[in-house]
C-alpha cells in the first residue's frame, strides 16, 4: 500500500512519468499504469483456475468425485487417494498439491462433503424428548465389563436421565424409559429417535415406520407420540447425541466402579441431579428453572405401572436345567423332565411348576451361559459322591466359598475315607439351604476348633448358637482319653463257661 501511494503521489503531485517512476520502484510500468488508474493493486484470484499438469486427467478425477455421491461417507475418495490412483493407473507425474486443489474444486463443484446449513429452533416447553444409547465400560464387583447406558434429554429445559444396562434388548428399553419417566414426574408427547430395532421393524419410506408391535403397544400405554430421524441423520436430534458424548467424559472418566450395577445407577442418579443448577450456553434460566416451567405441560404417569416382563414355557432338561433366552438356569433336580414356566423381568428370572415358585435366578445376558444353584443338586451329589470334585454346581461354588469349608473337607476325608467323608461333607453343606449362610461359616470354625469330624457335630454346634460363642470349648484332642481294651481275656471268658 506504501508503494501505491508513493506512485500516485509522485505522478499526481510532482508530475513524474511512468518511466521514471518504474526506475525509482522496480515496478513494471504495466503495473505503474495501473496504479496510475487507480485499479486495485493486490493479487486477485484468477476467474478461472487452470491446471495444466491436470488437463489430461481432469475428466477422470470428475468421474471419480461424481460417482462418490452415491457411495457411504466413509468410502469416498480423499485428495491423497486420488493423487495415488493417478500415479498407479495413469502414471501421473505431477506433485500431490496441484491434485488438492483441483480435488477441492471438483467437490464443491458436485457436492460432496460440502458442509449443511442448520436452522436454529426454540423448543417448545414440555413437549419433545430425544432418546439414545451410548456404550462405555465400567468395574462392577472387580471386573471390568462393557455396558450400555440409554439418555434421554428433554429438548426445552436440557434436563437429562442416564441409567446404565447390560444390554439394550427391547425390554431394557422399555425399563428404561420407565425410570426416564418417573425421573421426569411425566411423559413427553413426542419422543425422538433413532430407527433402532427396539422400536423399528422397518423403514419406509420417507418417514413412514413399520414399528414393532410391542413398541406400539408400550407408546400406547403410556400415550406418547414416536419420531424416528432419517437414516445416517443423527444431527437430527443433535441435543441427545451430545449427551451420549458429555455423559461419558463426564461421568464415566475415571472408569466408574461399584459392587453393583444398581449401586452404579445409584451414583449416576445423583450426577444427573447435581446437573440442574448450571446454564447451557445461550439460556438465561438454569435447567432447573426451565423443566420447573415445562414440567406441567408434561402428560401424568400411568397409575399402573407397565407390565414390562416376558414369559416362557417348557422342560426342564436331564441337566435339571431350562434353557432361557440362550442361556440356562437350574432348578431342584428333582424337576428334570417336568414341564415349568418362567416369567422373565430385566434383572431376574422366575422359575414356577405350576403356581408354586421354585427357583430365582439372577439374569444372564450372551449366550450359552449357565446359572447354576448349587443347593438344586445337592440331594443328587450326595447319593452319587464320587462325582463330587467334578460336579460343575461344585466346582463354581468353591471358587468363592471360604477357606473353612476346604478345611472341613479335609477332615472329613482324612478320618472317614473319600466317600464316606464326602457324605459326611455334603450333609453340612445342606445346611446351607434353611440356615443364614455366616451361622452355617461360625459353626463350621467351631467345629474345626474343637477337632470334630462328623456332620452331626456341625449340626449340634449350628442348633446351639450359645456354643458357638462359648470360648470355653476345649478342643476334642485335649479331652481325657482311656486305654485300648485289652481283647486276650476275650477267650479266658469263653472258656470259663
Amino acid at each position: 500500500m506504501e508503494q501505491y501511494e508513493f506512485v500516485r503521489t509522485a505522478h499526481r503531485v510532482y508530475g513524474k512519468n511512468i518511466s521514471q517512476l518504474a526506475r525509482m520502484t522496480g515496478h513494471s510500468r504495466n503495473t505503474i499504469k495501473k496504479a496510475i488508474r487507480g485499479q486495485p493493486w493486490r493479487y486477485q484470484e484468477r476467474q478461472h483456475q487452470p491446471f495444466p499438469a491436470l488437463a489430461s486427467y481432469l475428466e477422470i478425477i470428475d468421474g471419480w468425485i461424481r460417482n462418490d455421491k452415491d457411495q457411504p461417507k466413509k468410502q469416498r475418495h480423499t485428495a491423497r487417494r486420488v493423487y495415488h490412483r493417478l500415479i498407479e493407473e495413469h502414471g501421473y507425474k505431477g506433485c500431490e498439491s496441484t491434485v488438492r486443489r483441483y480435488v477441492r474444486v471438483a467437490k464443491a463443484k458436485f457436492g460432496v462433503g460440502s458442509p449443511q446449513a442448520f436452522i436454529p429452533c426454540d423448543p417448545e416447553a414440555g413437549y419433545e424428548a430425544e432418546a439414545d444409547w451410548g456404550t462405555a465400560s465400567a468395574i462392577i464387583a472387580g471386573q471390568q465389563v462393557g455396558l450400555k447406558f440409554f439418555c434421554m434429554r428433554s429438548k426445552y429445559s436440557g434436563k437429562h436421565f442416564v441409567r446404565f444396562y447390560p444390554c439394550e434388548r427391547q425390554q431394557a428399553f422399555f425399563d428404561a424409559h420407565m425410570h426416564a419417566f418417573g425421573f421426569f414426574e411425566g411423559v413427553f408427547p413426542v419422543v425422538i429417535y433413532d430407527n433402532l430395532k427396539s422400536a423399528v421393524q422397518k423403514i419406509l419410506q420417507g418417514k413412514n415406520r413399520l414399528e414393532q408391535e410391542s413398541f406400539r403397544k408400550f407408546k400406547a400405554y403410556h400415550s406418547f407420540e414416536a419420531r424416528f430421524c432419517n437414516p445416517d441423520s443423527g444431527h437430527e436430534k443433535g441435543g441427545v447425541e451430545g449427551l451420549v458424548g458429555f455423559a461419558r467424559r463426564n461421568y464415566m472418566v475415571p472408569v466408574p466402579a461399584a459392587d453393583s450395577l444398581e449401586q452404579l445407577n445409584e451414583r449416576l442418579l445423583t450426577q444427573c441431579l447435581n446437573f440442574g443448577p448450571r446454564r447451557i450456553a445461550g439460556r438465561d434460566k438454569t435447567v432447573d428453572e426451565l423443566y420447573e416451567q415445562e414440567k406441567e405441560f408434561l402428560l401424568p404417569l400411568p397409575t399402573v405401572p407397565f407390565s414390562n416382563i416376558d414369559t416362557w414355557s417348557g422342560k426342564a432338561d436331564k441337566f435339571s436345567t431350562v434353557h432361557v433366552d440362550k442361556n440356562r438356569y437350574s432348578v431342584p433336580t428333582e424337576y428334570a423332565g417336568r414341564k415349568l414356566s418362567a416369567v422373565i423381568y430385566i434383572d431376574r428370572i422366575e422359575i414356577y411348576y405350576g403356581a408354586q415358585k421354585i427357583a430365582v435366578h439372577q439374569r444372564l445376558f450372551g449366550n450359552n451361559k449357565w446359572q447354576l444353584d448349587p443347593m438344586h443338586y445337592l440331594d443328587l451329589i450326595h447319593q452319587r459322591p464320587q462325582a463330587f470334585d467334578s460336579a460343575r454346581p461344585i466346582r463354581q461354588w468353591r471358587k468363592d466359598w471360604p477357606q473353612c469349608l476346604e478345611g472341613l473337607l479335609e477332615r472329613f476325608r482324612q478320618k472317614q475315607g473319600d466317600t464316606k467323608g464326602t457324605k459326611e461333607f455334603i450333609s453340612v453343606l445342606m445346611l446351607f439351604k434353611e440356615h443364614p449362610g455366616d451361622d452355617v461359616i461360625d459353626a463350621v470354625d467351631s467345629a474345626l476348633l474343637a477337632n470334630v469330624s462328623c456332620a452331626d457335630a456341625v449340626v449340634h454346634l449350628l442348633h446351639n448358637s450359645a456354643a458357638i460363642n462359648d470360648c470355653s470349648i476345649e478342643p476334642l484332642f485335649n479331652w481325657p482319653r482311656f486305654a485300648p481294651a485289652d481283647v486276650s481275656v476275650y477267650g479266658q471268658i469263653g472258656g470259663g463257661l
